[in-house]
Parts: structure tokens; C-alpha cells; sequence
């Protein structure tokens, strides 16, 4: 039985919350006969819930999964200087992993972001003489500079680049869920090839539908056309424009735009959405609720801000739960090969500009109802095609092999 190690500081698990990409892929992995374990940061801003760890190592199994949490300090948000000391903790621990509880690695698999686990996972690699895989979700530092507006020349940003420069030039395969990665990797002048294994849904958990408790429930008009918004309210999540566009479209009563979710930019987004009826919040639901809630709405959300990094390719989770919802999406993005437009189930606008939103909500609102289903029957029968996790996990097997 061949054993792979999948370090990613931020893998959760629908028990505790994001990342789930790796509890599915690991869950597919099992049964394709691979002994999985994911070393993970027993604190993340995005968890829900955390496991009690009291020494250096907790060793835990999850449906299966082998889990070793490191323990890291806690921190309050996402841009808490905190967070960068648990980066640190976390990439010195790795050091100092036994195999007394774990099957040595034939492969190890270093997720980014997290970039500062490089040096580590090459050591592990040399240790047990296993296969390094580099795979890229987010490009760091370069979400760092565009999104944070941090300089290049920074030195920590440094730091980052040369763990970044090191780990594509030492891995012996590189995945990636950006279908562009390829262009950034000979923008760096690295001619290296990289496997393209996106993000997608688990339909075993897709099938566990919850209901929405009555509080939420009731708080969804059922005499509206309602756009909605569901996940992180972040700054990458660029609603700002999503609420300007809401404005725009204030005279029409019977449209409410929706935004489910917490997130560092909650509070501020509300004052900025004060006034407006046809703007709402609800807070955070869990994962298998929704898919309940997507069917109370007319049309998904989701937004980008207008940056170089994006011309690589997207790969959201929430992208695929609006897919296989069957409902028609807006998108505001600059980009190409993404999973929208490849569906044909929605529109695709410019980024930041609330106006072309606005025109795009329109354009489904005055659509027909089966002219929508239309459209977003193309959505949900792309992702089963190409998005279960199931197709996903073999396509890693048979690269393994």
C-alpha cells in the first residue's frame, strides 16, 4: 500500500471547517488503496471548530484520514501578525516528525499557500527518500503583492519568493488547480510542465442535504428575485461592487441581493449597505445547508478585483456548489479557461464595475424561467462531468502510478 503525505496547514474537514479539498481527495485516495495522512496547523481563521491538541503533535483519524496536528499559536484574523509567527512554527515543527504513529511517505504532496513549508517538505522528501509534489491553489507571494500591497522588495515577500522559486525548481511534479499556471511558470522562465487538477464538489456529501433552520428560512423573501452571494466576506471577495450594483438597481423592489457569510469585511460592508431594503445579510451556514439555501435563489454571485494574478486561472469551491445547483451565475472577472464560461452557465463581466453587474442581473431577470434553468442545467451536468471529486482523485492515481 503506497503512502502519501499531504501538508497544508490550512486542510480541515467538514468537522471543522476550510480547506476541504484534501478530505475529499484524500477520501477518494483511500479507496483507490492509498494510506493518506494531511499534517495540518491545529489553528486556522477559517476552521468552525477545533481539535483539543495539548502536546506539539496530535495524532487523529478522520473517516479514515490520518491526521497529525501541529499545534500553533492562535491569532485573531486573517491579517493578525500572528498569523505569520504560526507560518513559522508551523514550517519549523515539520522537522521533527517521527513515523511512530505514521507509514513512511512514498510520496509528499506541499500545498501553497503556505509557501514557507518548502524547506521542510524537501527535507522530509530526503528523509524518506519520497517524491515531492508541489501543488499551487493560491500563487504566493504574488497574492501577497497584489492583494495585500506588499513590495516586492520586502523581506519577508523575498523570503517567500526564493521558498517559491525553490520548490518549483525541486519538486518532481507540479499540480496546480489554475488551468493558466502554466503561463506563470514561464513568466517566472521556468520550462517546467505542471497537471491541472481543479477544485470540485464530493457528491456523496452533496446528497446529505440540510435543511435550513426556521431562522434563516424565514428571513428569505419568497415574493423576490434574489441574487445571491454565499462565503468568505473577504477582500479577494470584491462585493463592494455587488453592493453598488444593488444600489443601482434600488427602484426595483421585487430584487434582493443577498450575502451570506462572515468574514473580516462584514461590518464595514454593512454600514456601507445601510439604507438600502433590497440589500441583505444572513450569517454563516454550514456547508451541507447550501445547497437548500441555493434553491431560494434566483441567481449566484461571485466577484473578483481586477488583477494581474487572476489572468492564471480561478479555482473556487463555491464556483462548483453554484454549478451544481443549477442556477445561473455572474461572474465579475478577467480571465480565460474558467469553469463558467467553459459550462456556458452564466455571464462573465468586467471586474469592478457595479454597472455591468447591474445590466447582468437584468438581463436574467427579464430571461424566462426556463431560459434560466436552461442555462443553468449546463452548469450542474459540466461539474459531474469534470468536477467530482471521484474523477478528480483518479486523475492524481493514475499520475502516482
Amino acid at each position: 500500500m503506497k503512502s502519501i503525505w499531504i501538508i497544508n496547514e490550512y486542510a480541515g474537514s467538514p468537522y471543522h471547517g476550510m480547506v476541504f479539498r484534501h478530505y475529499y481527495l484524500s477520501k477518494e485516495l483511500l479507496k483507490l488503496g492509498y494510506n493518506v495522512t494531511i499534517i495540518s496547523a491545529s489553528y486556522s481563521h477559517l476552521f468552525r471548530s477545533l481539535t483539543v491538541v495539548k502536546k506539539r503533535f496530535t495524532f487523529e483519524i478522520i473517516d479514515g484520514i490520518n491526521y497529525l496536528w501541529i499545534k500553533v499559536p492562535k491569532y485573531k484574523n486573517s491579517n493578525d501578525k500572528k498569523r505569520v509567527l504560526k507560518w513559522f512554527i508551523f514550517s519549523i515543527y515539520l522537522f521533527f516528525i517521527s513515523i511512530k504513529k505514521l507509514k513512511k511517505p512514498d510520496y509528499i504532496l506541499l500545498s501553497c499557500p503556505g509557501i514557507l513549508i518548502t524547506i521542510p517538505s524537501l527535507y522530509l522528501s530526503k528523509k524518506f527518500n519520497s517524491h515531492l509534489i508541489f501543488e499551487v491553489r493560491d500563487i504566493w507571494p504574488l497574492s501577497l503583492i497584489e492583494l495585500g500591497g506588499y513590495s516586492k522588495n520586502n523581506i519577508f515577500i523575498k523570503l517567500l519568493s526564493f521558498c517559491e522559486n525553490l520548490a518549483i525548481r525541486k519538486n518532481d511534479l507540479i499540480i496546480s488547480v489554475l488551468p493558466n499556471y502554466g503561463e506563470y511558470l514561464k513568466e517566472k522562465g521556468f520550462d517546467k510542465k505542471f497537471i491541472y487538477i481543479p477544485n470540485g464538489i464530493d457528491l456523496e456529501e452533496m446528497q446529505k442535504i440540510e435543511l435550513l433552520s426556521e431562522d434563516i428560512k424565514n428571513q428569505i423573501p419568497k415574493d423576490k428575485f434574489i441574487v445571491a452571494y454565499t462565503g468568505t466576506i473577504g477582500k479577494a471577495n470584491s462585493l463592494d461592487y455587488f453592493i453598488e450594483a444593488a444600489k443601482i438597481l434600488k427602484d426595483y423592489e421585487d430584487i434582493l441581493f443577498l450575502i451570506v457569510g462572515e468574514g473580516g469585511e462584514k461590518e464595514r460592508l454593512k454600514k456601507i449597505a445601510e439604507g438600502f431594503d433590497n440589500i441583505k445579510f444572513l450569517p454563516s451556514i454550514s456547508k451541507t445547508m447550501v445547497q437548500n439555501l441555493l434553491f431560494h435563489v434566483d441567481i449566484c454571485y461571485i466577484g473578483w478585483k481586477k488583477l494581474k494574478l487572476y489572468k492564471f486561472g480561478i479555482s473556487p469551491n463555491k464556483i462548483f456548489d453554484y454549478m451544481y445547483s443549477g442556477k445561473t451565475i455572474i461572474q465579475s472577472i478577467d480571465t480565460k479557461n474558467d469553469p463558467i464560461s467553459l459550462a456556458n452557465c452564466g455571464i462573465n463581466v468586467e471586474p469592478e464595475n457595479p454597472v455591468a453587474i447591474a445590466d447582468a442581473v437584468l438581463k436574467f431577470y427579464n430571461m424566462k424561467p426556463e431560459e434560466r434553468k436552461k442555462i443553468g442545467d449546463n452548469g450542474r451536468r459540466y461539474v459531474l462531468e469534470n468536477h467530482t471529486y471521484d474523477k478528480l482523485a483518479f486523475k492524481l492515481y493514475k499520475i502516482l502510478k
